[in-house]
C-alpha cells in the first residue's frame, strides 16, 4: 500500500529544494550574462584607478609610509581599505574572479550556439519576399532550372539550401543562402581573447620577477651578474618565485651617453655593454656586445634588460692629517629632471691608525652633503644648473664630522642625512663651500676634501615575464576579432523561382541583414544586376520603399502579382 503521508512530505522537500536552487540558478543566469560581464569589466577599470593615483607597497614602501604620515587619519583609512595594495586586495581579486566566471559562463553557450548555427541549413524562404528590406522581382524566358542554376552561381560562396517544389509556395524552387558567420566568430574571438588577456595578466603575477640595479658607467665598474636577488638594488617577484632559479647572465657597462635638444629635452639614452650567459667565461673581452637604448632592451630568452633613468655620481677624495687617502664615488638623486640638479651624501670612515678606539672613530666620521650641477650656474653663492649635460660641473657641499649613525642599527638613506643627527649634535658642520673639479677645502684639523669630478650612472632593469608573450598574442587576436565583428555583416538572400501563367519564369529575390550600416544593400543590388546580365530577362524592377509599405503590387513585364499573396 502507498502511504498517503509520504506525498505531502515529498512535495514539501521539493518545495524547500526549489526555494534553495531557484535563487542560485537566477544568480548564475545574471552573472553569466554579457551585460554583467561588461559591468564587471567597467568596475575592474574603476578599481584600478587608486593603484595609479596612490603609492603602492609593491613599488615603493617608503612612499606609502610618507603618505600615511602626511595624511594622518585619511592615510590610515586608505590603508585599512587596502588602497596601497590595490592589485592584491581582496575586493580587486573578487572583481577579477567574478569577471572570469562571467566571461566563461556567457561565452561557452554562445560558442555552442554558433556551432549549431554552422551545422544548421539557412532558414526557409519567407512566403512574402517583397516585405524584406531588399527585394526584387525578375522575369526571364529561361527555364526554372536554368534560372535556379544562375542564382546558385551568384551565391556559390554562400551557405545554401535548396527546396524543389516542397517549399512554402507549391511547385516553386526555393533557395536559401546565408553569409557573414565571421561576424559572430570575430565577436567570440574578441571576448575569448579578452578572457585570455586577463588570465595571462593574473598568471604573470605569479611567475614574474623584476630587479633594478644602479651602475656607474666607468671602466672600473664591476660586472653585474643576475644570479641572486641580493645582487639587485631593488627586487620584486611573483608568489611562485623564491629567487633560487633566476636566469643567470652577466653584463659589463662600458659607457653611457645622452643626447639633448638645445632646450634640455632628452632625445635618446645609449649604453654599450658586454654580456654573456656563460658564467664560467671570466674574460670580458670575449663577451657579446650590445647597445642598449630606450625601448630597445637586450633580450636573453624570456629575460629583458632595459635602460631606464640616469643621473650623476660625484667623486670625492678625503686626505687625512696622517696622509692616508680615502676616495669614494656615489650616485646622487636628481631633484630637477630638466636640469638634473642632484643631491646626495658620501660617508668616510677615518683611518684606524688615527683613532685606536672604536668610539673615537665613530665620532670622527666625515660626511659630505650637498648639491651637484652638471652645468653650473651661480647666483652669488647659490648653485643651480642650467643644462642637463655635464659641461661645467660644480658642487655646493656641507662637510660634517661626527657619528653618521651607521652603527646605530637604524636604516640610513644614501641620499640624505637624518636631520636628528644634526639637531642632536651628533654631527657638526665644519665647512660650507662651492667646488669645481680639482678644487679642495681644508677642515680645522688639517683634513682635506677634494672634488674630483663626476661620472654618469644609469638604471638597468632586469625583467622576466613569460606571460607577456601571451598578453601580446591575445591583444592582437582581440583587435582581429573586433575588426571582424565590426566590418563583417551577417546577411541572408532568398530566391524563389516559379513559372508564371504566360510560361515565363519569375525570379523573386529577398535580402536581409542584421545591420545595414555598412551599406550591405549595394551587395544585394550587385547580385541582382549580375543575374540580369547572365539571364535573358525582361525589364526588371525593384520594389520601392513606398510600395513595400502600402502593400501595392510590382509589375515586371508579366502578370500582376499580389505582394500580399
Amino acid at each position: 500500500m502507498i502511504d498517503p503521508s509520504a506525498a505531502p512530505s515529498s512535495t514539501y522537500r521539493k518545495t524547500i529544494l526549489n526555494r534553495i536552487v531557484s535563487p542560485l540558478r537566477n544568480a548564475w543566469r545574471v552573472l553569466t550574462s554579457m551585460r554583467t560581464a561588461l559591468i564587471l569589466l567597467f568596475l575592474l577599470a574603476i578599481a584600478a584607478i587608486p593603484g595609479a593615483l596612490l603609492p603602492q607597497r609593491s613599488l615603493n614602501q617608503a612612499n606609502v609610509t610618507d603618505f600615511i604620515a602626511e595624511n594622518g587619519f585619511v592615510g590610515e583609512v586608505y590603508d585599512q581599505l587596502q588602497l596601497f595594495d590595490v592589485f592584491s586586495s581582496w575586493w580587486f581579486t573578487a572583481i577579477y574572479a567574478l569577471l572570469f566566471t562571467s566571461l566563461i559562463g556567457c561565452l561557452l553557450p554562445r560558442s555552442f550556439d554558433l556551432v549549431r548555427q554552422l551545422r544548421t541549413p539557412p532558414p526557409a524562404t519567407p512566403r512574402n519576399l517583397a516585405r524584406l528590406p531588399h527585394s526584387a522581382t525578375l522575369v526571364t524566358t529561361a527555364s526554372p532550372q536554368e534560372a535556379s542554376a544562375a542564382v546558385e552561381r551568384q551565391l556559390k560562396r554562400w551557405r545554401r539550401s535548396r527546396r524543389n517544389g516542397d517549399g512554402r509556395v507549391a511547385g516553386a524552387i526555393e533557395i536559401s543562402s546565408e553569409r557573414g558567420y565571421l561576424r559572430e566568430i570575430g565577436n567570440i574571438v574578441f571576448h575569448f581573447s579578452l578572457l585570455g588577456l586577463l588570465i595571462a595578466f593574473a598568471a604573470g603575477k605569479f611567475i614574474y620577477y623584476e630587479g633594478m640595479r644602479v651602475i656607474i658607467a666607468e671602466p672600473e665598474s664591476p660586472a653585474f651578474c643576475s644570479t641572486t636577488p641580493a645582487a639587485f638594488d631593488s627586487f620584486r617577484a611573483g608568489l611562485l618565485v623564491d629567487g633560487t632559479d633566476l636566469h643567470p647572465f652577466c653584463f659589463n657597462v662600458k659607457d653611457f651617453t645622452a643626447d639633448y635638444l638645445p632646450t634640455g629635452q632628452v632625445v635618446m639614452f645609449r649604453s654599450n655593454i658586454d654580456y654573456t650567459t656563460d658564467l664560467s667565461n671570466t674574460d670580458p673581452t670575449t663577451w657579446d656586445k650590445y647597445q642598449l637604448r630606450v625601448n630597445h632592451p637586450l633580450r636573453i630568452d624570456d629575460v629583458r634588460v632595459y635602460l631606464q633613468g640616469h643621473g650623476f655620481a660625484p667623486r670625492f677624495t678625503v686626505t687625512f692629517p696622517n696622509g692616508e687617502v680615502r676616495t669614494d664615488i656615489q650616485q646622487w638623486q636628481p631633484d630637477e629632471l630638466v636640469t638634473f640638479l642632484s643631491s646626495g651624501i658620501l660617508r668616510f670612515d677615518p683611518p684606524a691608525g688615527m683613532y685606536p678606539l672604536l668610539e673615537d672613530r665613530r665620532e670622527n666620521q666625515i660626511v659630505i652633503q650637498g648639491l651637484f650641477a652638471p652645468t653650473a650656474q651661480f647666483d652669488g653663492k647659490i648653485l643651480s644648473s642650467r643644462f642637463p649635460s655635464m659641461t661645467d660641473p660644480a658642487v655646493a657641499v656641507d662637510v660634517y664630522r661626527g657619528d653618521t649613525g651607521l652603527d646605530s642599527g637604524q636604516p640610513q638613506s644614501i641620499f640624505s642625512l637624518d636631520p636628528e643627527l644634526i639637531e642632536s649634535g651628533a654631527l657638526e658642520r665644519e665647512a660650507r663651500v662651492n667646488l669645481r673639479p680639482g678644487q679642495s677645502t681644508e677642515l680645522p684639523d688639517g683634513t682635506t676634501v677634494t672634488f674630483d669630478g663626476a661620472e654618469e650612472f644609469a638604471n638597468y632593469q632586469v625583467s622576466y615575464d613569460p606571460a607577456q608573450n601571451w598578453v601580446g598574442i591575445f591583444a592582437v587576436s582581440m583587435v582581429g576579432g573586433l575588426v571582424l565583428s565590426l566590418m563583417v555583416t551577417r546577411r541572408r538572400i532568398w530566391a524563389r523561382i516559379a513559372t508564371a501563367e504566360d510560361g515565363k519564369t519569375v525570379v523573386e529575390l529577398g535580402g536581409l541583414a542584421k545591420t545595414d550600416r555598412a551599406g550591405w544593400g549595394r551587395e544585394f543590388d550587385a547580385i541582382r544586376d549580375r543575374l540580369t546580365d547572365t539571364m535573358t530577362l525582361a525589364p526588371a524592377r525593384t520594389a520601392t520603399d513606398d510600395e513595400q509599405l502600402d502593400g501595392g503590387t510590382v509589375i515586371a513585364d508579366g502578370p500582376e502579382k499580389d505582394r500580399n499573396g
